[in-house]
């Protein structure tokens, strides 16, 4: 077991029950219903990469090397993906316009997919 993926699971699986709590009742009051849902798609994908990092916390078969290559993938990932859109839902509450850093959305959301296909890629080359 890895305590420092795991933690780092727990860790954004928590901020993104909080966040979710917050989108459902805090942010309905303050950006319209298409926002809200934006909001909610960062915030599930959020809670799908902390039980990611849970499972690959746990499992064995995975190199320290590797483990490390999908965490900075996926909390990268993260951080970028979910982040961005948290800023460009709510961008009608900041004078900032967040559409201007809008193109880190989808740079995310690759370091996500290639967190999970480093993973898969890892099994599938192991012998036995």
């Amino acid at each position: 077991m890895d305590r420092k993926i795991l933690a780092t699971g727990a860790f954004i699986g928590a901020i993104a029950i909080i966040l979710g709590a917050f989108g459902a009742h805090g942010l309905k009051k303050l950006i319209d219903a298409d926002a809200v849902a934006t909001f909610e798609t960062g915030v599930k994908y959020q809670m799908y990469t902390a039980l990611f990092l849970l499972a690959v916390g746990i499992i064995p078969q995975i190199s320290k090397k590797v483990k490390n290559s999908i965490f900075i993938l996926s909390v990268t990932g993260v951080l970028f993906f979910s982040g961005s859109i948290y800023f460009l839902a709510c961008n009608t509450l900041f004078s900032f316009d967040f559409k201007k850093i809008g193109f880190i959305t989808p740079v995310g959301g690759l370091l996500l997919i290639l967190g999970w296909a480093v993973l898969f890629l890892n099994l599938i080359k192991r012998k036995g």
